[in-house]
């Protein structure tokens, strides 16, 4: 018997349902695995060779692959993780072969405001307290791979300094003429830690390093981070290691992971994590959860080997990208399709009425505090206003050439009107509309959704690009301001000016995939604007170059690679039974 959740928190309800999940060995015999194929880490959680399992089922066709976007969310989340969980309950429950694809949660997000990203109510994928904390060490082999090749620099340039050319020779190494005030990469550490945004580094005498301004980012931003959701093997990922470019020397020329005679043993770090983790929903279908970017300052999603396992291992694989369709799904279509070469047969666009009052006029809502009373009663006009940012984001998935289907991630304090307010506007744009009560009842709830996307799966669509490589980096900047934010231009910082006229003038960066850095919160990169705002310009910042994953990542607005905690985080809630050693408190 399920807990109920309008009175049980997510943690009870995932402790409760651990209590009878499906072993790895009962989920892999399900899937058809062969035993050498399986990982185990525990009795609950596996990796899955999928080198292994590519291999042996290269000629089976791919299942259906459908991807989970949403509107532009409030600060509380629009639901994505949750209705990914209830869409895969939901086409189990109609007897379909069904995997979702989710990424790791970041130990920034889940100790601070946001949570873990594993679902909520009854739908969720478990076991809840490994998903939460550090799973198979993913993460960790990320931020030790990443942090090495930072090693490796700053010991280059404490050497270079100490010692003349005839003695760095006798070390076996060449000067790289290192230039302290153009270092490209950051330290990583995976929590929100402000106070690490800007340091001084090699402070002491000659033997402690290279005294000069350093700073950290969030693992899930790290260029390593990247490489794993975009890799196709091993060997890609190697080669994709010794391109990362860590910093440029005194004339301008970038050094990288192999000038530092490190990708090897940085790739070294990541040979396990490559193996994608399997886990499951709340009702025991398979879940594979591997990376963990972020989408506002990352590529926003979970692995391509991922995607490739799943859809060769089941007749619907459901992948999630971040946040809503201008950023994750932006970044599915454009960058992670475009790299695996994979095509979707369906998008699902996420939509709550609390976001969509948002987006019409209600107070905007601040985690950690209570929902502003103006969320509690009916407000059609409200959710009516805040469809212009749902048919906004309706009309960026058609322009892949897929006709969306719009989840009411449905509440059970939504009434009936402002549900069908939401319905007659997402017709009238074109969509398939779909109300799923999947957080209050699993599965069951989900009926409706799993039911309009397998129609969407069975509707051929002309899915297409929306930007070729060839494309100038700032033509294709403009484009996805135009196109996919609406705005009316793009404005440019003097640095962002210079390194765009460089990245142009270079024959290899400038075809690479364009990763946008803007803010979650509004179609454009000022985090307080609303809806659909008309008669703004993008503002570019910076411009960052991740060579070794392929793109170019413009930096938008005031965003930052490292967040901050809150005054009140979830760690505060989060505690240990000394007599079972179970967690409590996660969500």
């Amino acid at each position: 018997m399920s807990l109920d959740p309008t009175k049980h928190a997510d943690w009870e309800i995932a402790e409760a349902a651990e209590k009878n999940m499906k072993t790895v060995y009962e989920l892999a015999e399900g899937l058809g695995l062969e035993k050498e194929e399986l990982l185990p880490h525990g009795h609950y959680v596996a990796k899955l060779d999928f080198s292994k399992i590519l291999k042996r089922l290269e000629n089976r066709p791919d299942g259906k692959y459908v991807d989970v976007t949403a509107i532009t969310p409030t600060p509380l989340g629009e639901g994505k993780s949750t209705s990914t969980m209830g869409l895969t309950q939901g086409l189990g429950k109609r007897g379909k072969s069904v995997i979702a694809a989710i990424r790791q949660p970041s130990g920034g997000p889940t100790m601070n405001i946001k949570g873990s990203a594993a679902g909520g109510g009854l739908s969720q994928c478990i076991p809840l307290t490994p998903f939460s904390l550090g799973l198979t060490g993913d993460i960790n082999a990320i931020m030790n791979s990443h942090n090495l090749a930072m090693v490796a620099l700053t010991s280059r340039m404490q050497h270079e300094f100490n010692y003349d050319d005839a003695q760095l020779e006798k070390r076996n190494l060449k000067r790289l003429n290192i230039d302290p005030n153009n270092v490209q990469m950051k330290w990583i550490i995976d929590f929100c830690a402000q106070s690490l945004r800007n340091i001084i580094i090699g402070i002491g005498g000659k033997m402690d390093g290279f005294m000069m301004n350093s700073s950290f980012a969030i693992a899930v931003s790290s260029e390593v981070m990247a490489i794993l959701s975009v890799a196709k093997d091993l060997k890609d990922m190697r080669e994709r290691m010794g391109k990362i470019v860590v910093a440029y020397d005194k004339k301008g020329k970038p050094v990288t992971t192999e000038d530092l005679d490190v990708a090897g043993a940085m790739t070294a770090w990541m040979v396990e994590a490559l193996n994608p983790n399997l886990l499951q929903t709340l009702e025991g279908q398979p879940v594979l959860v591997h990376a963990g970017p972020f989408a506002n300052i990352a590529i926003g999603q979970s692995s391509i080997i991922a995607d490739r396992v799943g859809l060769k291992l089941a007749d619907y694989h459901v992948t999630e990208s971040g946040f809503g369709a201008d950023i994750g799904f932006e970044k599915f279509w454009n960058l992670k399709c475009r790299f695996s070469g994979l095509k979707p047969n369906a998008a699902v666009l996420v939509a709550t009425i609390r976001a969509l009052k948002c987006h019409g006029g209600a107070p905007i809502p601040v985690p950690g505090k209570p929902i502003p009373a103006e969320y509690q009663g009916e407000n059609v006009g409200w959710v009516e206003k805040g469809c212009e940012n749902l048919v906004h984001h309706i009309n960026t998935v058609k322009k892949a050439g897929i006709n969306p289907v719009v989840c009411i991630n449905a509440f059970y304090t939504d009434t009936d009107n402002e549900i069908n307010a939401i319905r007659r506007i997402a017709e009238a744009a074109g969509a398939r509309v779909a109300l799923s009560r999947h957080w209050e009842k699993g599965g069951e709830g989900a009926l409706e959704l799993a039911d309009a996307v397998v129609d969407a799966c069975d509707e051929p669509n002309n899915f297409k690009l929306l930007y070729e490589l060839q494309v100038p980096l700032r033509e294709r900047i403009a484009t996805l301001a135009a196109e996919v934010y609406g705005a009316d231009g793009v404005e440019y910082s003097p640095e962002a000016l210079k390194k765009l006229d460089q990245i142009q003038d270079d024959p290899e960066l400038s075809k690479l995939g364009t990763c946008m850095v803007k803010t979650h919160l509004s179609l454009t990169d000022n985090p307080s604007l609303k809806g659909v705002p008309k008669g703004w310009k993008l503002f570019i910042r910076d411009i960052l170059t991740y060579n070794g994953a392929g793109f170019v990542v413009p930096v938008a607005g005031a965003i930052s690679l490292m967040p901050g905690t809150a005054s009140d985080p979830a760690y505060r809630r989060v505690d240990v039974d000394t007599d079972t050693g179970k967690v409590k408190g996660l969500f």
